[in-house]
């Protein structure tokens, strides 16, 4: 049996030194399949408490250690404050892997720092204090509380609620597992859920209970443009609705995801296409029924499902995010047809990405009138969408509107 430390060290070493996502590293690297669950929990959370953690190492070293040893640290205070391992075991694993990595050097600094360490006092209010509290950056903290007010600390702590599975059939198989409704059909969320020979028979797919909420406001038509599509989950789901789905990306590679989860579920009435959905396609003009643009975001509302956002998101991304948003849905404007449907989401809950860009897009097209859709999804409706929040809409933070064209 490897060192419990190990894998989990070789995967966020990727994460925070390599810039790689979380997902991708754990894909990347051979880990003992035995404790595999051990391993992705510990990732998983080391990445969620990763401010938190670090204060705690802040407050009670004299020193700062070196990045190895500090993410060692942190992998051994999640296991000893959030998973209740003992505590000999943690200590001796965690100076077993520094040793092994050739840093004998920091072994009796890690030895003695997780044997005396305390839980230090937050700061007693403010921005800081709900930043550290809820392991959110400062800029993203101060973001939300501006804009939310008393339901920041919710929103920064809803978690996810599990693994959301939609099914086509046979969901019956599954029942007994523990399991919540939504109140989309045939679309439930387990608290555990191991893919079986079903996913690739196409009988059930993962989406997000946002991605189907997405698609359950859109309505049926005839030809359809799903402008930022892989890796394909909602074209599959609105070609239910539409006679034929066009599902372009930017990158030949994503556009081989749409390919392939279309061939999955047995669709054949999509269309993947590589295209930028920010460069002008005159054949697209005035040619589809619906448009949609679920575009670029800073995946803010996703965080409890991707918590190494938290890591990688700046606050300076906004504005250039901001510029990609508004120049899809400029162009993507351009290929509905008179009496269309154009829709706007998004899977971030900042204002400026959301109600913002479509009071700046309404400025600059007045052949389009606002109508906000409705959804069975709790939410709040702002001026000119509908914001779900991860505390109140089951784990998801999204927006999402819709324009009609004269």
């Amino acid at each position: 049996m490897t060192n419990p430390l190990c894998d989990p060290y070789l995967i966020l070493n990727k994460v925070y030194f390599g810039g790689k996502y979380l997902k991708q590293a754990i894909l990347d690297t051979p880990v003992e399949q035995l404790n595999k669950a051990r391993t992705v929990k510990i990732c998983y959370g080391v990445l969620e408490k990763d401010l938190y953690l670090s204060y705690i190492i802040e407050q009670n070293a004299k020193k700062q250690p070196k990045a190895a040893i500090k993410v060692i640290l942190k992998i051994a205070l999640y296991m000893l404050e959030f998973m209740q391992k003992h505590d000999y075991m943690v200590v001796d694993s965690a100076v077993e892997l520094v040793k092994k990595l050739g840093k004998d050097g920091a072994a009796g600094f890690v030895n003695a720092f997780l044997r005396s360490y305390k839980i230090p006092q937050l700061p007693e209010r403010g921005d800081e204090a709900l930043s550290i509290k809820c392991s959110s950056p400062l800029w993203l903290t101060k973001k939300i509380k501006r804009s939310y007010k008393g339901e920041a600390e919710s929103i920064l702590t809803a978690p996810s609620l599990g693994v959301c599975v939609r099914f086509e059939r046979g969901e019956e198989e599954y029942l007994s597992a523990e399991h919540i409704k939504t109140p989309f059909e045939k679309l439930l969320i387990f608290k555990n859920f191991t893919r079986d020979f079903n996913f690739l028979a196409g009988n059930y797919t993962f989406q997000s209970v946002g991605s189907v909420a997405i698609c359950n406001a859109v309505s049926p038509c005839e030809n359809f443009l799903d402008a930022c599509a892989a890796p394909g989950g909602k074209s599959v789901l609105i070609a239910k609705k539409c006679k034929s789905v066009t599902a372009c990306e930017l990158h030949e590679h994503r556009v081989e995801l749409i390919k392939s989860y279309t061939k999955r579920m047995g669709v054949e009435n999509v269309i993947a296409l590589q295209a930028d959905s920010t460069v002008f396609k005159s054949e697209w003009e005035n040619s589809f029924n619906g448009v949609l643009c679920d575009v670029p975001c800073s995946g803010t509302g996703v965080i409890n499902e991707n918590p190494d956002i938290k890591l990688f998101r700046k606050e300076s991304d906004i504005v250039e995010l901001n510029k990609i948003q508004l120049a899809i849905l400029e162009n993507c404007s351009k290929y509905v047809k008179p009496c269309g449907v154009l829709y706007y989401s998004t899977c971030s809950i900042l204002p400026e990405e959301n109600d913002s860009v479509v009071f700046n897009f309404l400025q600059k097209h007045p052949e389009y009138t606002l109508t906000i859709p409705t959804s069975p999804l709790n939410c709040k409706q702002t001026k000119f969408g509908l914001q779900f929040l991860p505390h109140i809409s089951m784990g998801a933070g999204f927006f999402l509107t819709s324009f009609v064209k004269s």
